[in-house]
């Protein structure tokens, strides 16, 4: 559905992307990750044709994006900063958007009054933060988007209404295969969400699979023997990280898992434990794979 090929986006002496290729599907939840300026941004306004690509092609169901408002009438783009027009009220606003997009529903932005529990007619910048954050989701559901483009999009939201947004752009998903690409750094959040992940670096994609292919190729080891490991263990794996910690050997390795645990029971280890990563352990030792290093710290 969403298509992207050898993207290219330069700001003056910047190059923020670089050849990018990102492949979406309809009614999938998209993770986006990557480093503080890793060009995250600019991907998702690119995406949402607010910036125009410098090379390379930007699609989406066949047809380019930028300058096409017959295709924006299906995208929303909720981003980081929000922005209302000065002194409206959320009535005022809602008109506004009923009036710019075709699929506006008034009966389900009456129905989301129960989600969101604001007086219509309160001014939107007298509002808290995380009360305007739910009225942005409020009006963006209401118009009943296609393509939804998130980016930071819970800051500022409690917990309980995290959930409430979190459900309703599941349902949606489900009901009715709304396309979700989130950029997020709470990747609890994003690995509670997404089917797919992408990892951006330095404004290049590094790497984009499904969560669970992604989980099931990269793992956390302990092991111990009785006598030190041979010198060449491992070294047929990709090891991302390796610790030790007295006799136990700790090493984060990507590969497959029968593979990896065929290989060391061989070895006869004392101890072997293959342990679950979290999506934020493997972000951390992918970027540090890539030299974007973790210093420890000692305070």
């Amino acid at each position: 559905m969403i298509d992207v090929n050898n993207l290219r986006k330069e700001f003056e002496d910047i190059e923020a992307l670089k050849s990018v290729n990102l492949h979406i599907q309809k009614g999938s939840i998209y993770g986006l990750l990557g480093s503080n300026g890793a060009g995250k941004t600019t991907l998702l306004k690119t995406l949402a044709g607010i910036y125009k690509q410098d090379n390379g092609m930007v699609k989406i169901s066949n047809q380019s994006v930028f300058e096409n408002s017959e295709l924006k009438q299906k995208i929303m783009f909720l981003a980081d900063s929000l922005y209302f027009f000065p002194h409206t009220t959320i009535k005022q606003m809602a008109k506004f958007y009923k009036d710019t997009y075709q699929s506006w529903n008034e009966k389900r932005f009456t129905m989301f009054n129960e989600v969101f529990p604001i007086d219509v007619n309160k001014k939107i910048h007298r509002l808290s933060k995380g009360m305007q954050r739910q009225v942005a989701f409020w009006l963006t559901l209401s118009a009943m988007p296609e393509i939804l483009i998130l980016d930071e999009p819970f800051d500022g939201l409690d917990a309980v209404m995290r959930q409430k947004v979190k459900n309703l752009l599941i349902q949606d998903v489900a009901e009715r295969e709304m396309t979700i690409i989130i950029s997020s750094h709470n990747l609890r959040e994003v690995e509670d969400l997404c089917d797919h992940i992408g990892i951006l670096h330095h404004g290049e994609l590094m790497v984009e699979k499904e969560l669970d292919d992604l989980k099931s190729d990269v793992h956390k080891i302990q092991v111990a023997f009785k006598e030190s490991p041979p010198q060449t263990f491992l070294q047929d794996f990709d090891v991302l990280y390796k610790e030790e910690r007295g006799s136990v050997l700790l090493f984060i390795v990507r590969g497959k898992e029968e593979k990896l645990t065929s290989y060391i029971q061989k070895l006869q280890p004392v101890i072997f434990d293959l342990l679950p990563l979290t999506l934020e352990e493997i972000f951390i030792y992918e970027m540090r794979d890539v030299g974007y290093a973790i210093e420890n710290i000692i305070v």
